[in-house]
């Protein structure tokens, strides 16, 4: 257990610009009042330790809190969620107070970030473990393995960020990557790498429509078992040859063409 140094989650006057905008009861509901302790601690130690940059402070709700809170949208209840490079708690601290069904767990390798949250989180009896470790070390794995889904949020790109969280997962549970307003381009860009790591059915889904002022974007892929990635690999190299032979006989219809034509 880390050494409580100040009561992160205390009660304290709050700034304007930290008042939490209309959407965040419907979001937080009766909770909301433990997501604006979480807000001033972001604002306050987050920032005095280096987890939040200060200019981010004005708009800590719509580009942080609601937007890592809308996430479960695509949880289902009950589910286990490890939530890797969780940094200041991005998005599993939001997610584990608007949805206390969840059985989230934090991974985060850097010392100050862990204590930040272990402080934060023993401050409001927030049902949430803290893992200090990288997703991609044994005893991580075997702390934090099988889960339904692991989540993460500026982490790394789509590809790396496959081979990190897809050991992670039960068979058909679910990877959620935050991404931004680019995550159709980046799925196309790197789809391959992330079939090639083991997932399948990866999709863009939004989060939040209505409720945050620019939805969430995030990118959604499935653990397949070994048996369905075997069985996917040879469809994909039938069609593969399927193609190959469809643009050989193209190309020697074409010469059989321009052969007649000649003559």
């Amino acid at each position: 257990m880390f050494h409580v140094e100040r009561d992160l989650g205390g009660a304290a006057a709050v700034p304007a610009e930290l008042e939490p905008p209309a959407s965040a009861a419907t979001v937080f509901g009766d909770r909301l009042d433990l997501a604006r302790r979480y807000c001033t601690a972001l604002a306050t130690a987050g920032v005095e330790r280096g987890l939040i940059g200060p200019r981010e402070v004005p708009r800590l709700w719509d580009r942080h809190i609601l937007n890592c809170a809308v996430l479960g949208e695509l949880i289902a209840e009950g589910a286990s969620v490890v939530d890797i490079g969780s940094g200041a708690g991005l998005p599993g601290i939001p997610l584990a107070i608007a949805r206390p069904d969840l059985r989230i767990t934090l991974v985060e390798p850097l010392l100050r970030r862990t204590v930040f949250l272990s402080e934060f989180i023993e401050s409001v009896d927030l049902d949430v473990t803290v893992v200090r470790g990288r997703a991609e070390q044994s005893g991580v794995m075997k702390e934090a393995g099988g889960a339904d889904v692991v989540t993460s949020r500026a982490v790394a790109p789509l590809g790396k960020l496959a081979q990190w969280s897809l050991p992670l997962l039960r068979d058909h549970g679910h990877m959620l990557a935050l991404k931004g307003s680019s995550a159709a381009e980046e799925l196309e860009r790197d789809g391959a790498a992330l079939a090639k790591a083991g997932a399948g059915n990866a999709v863009v889904l939004q989060c939040g429509v209505g409720l945050v002022a620019t939805p969430t974007m995030v990118i959604s892929a499935e653990r397949l078992p070994r048996a369905e990635r075997s069985s996917l690999r040879r469809a994909e190299r039938a069609v593969e040859r399927e193609g190959k032979a469809e643009r050989t006989a193209a190309k020697e219809r074409g010469r059989k063409r321009a052969t007649r034509k000649a003559k």
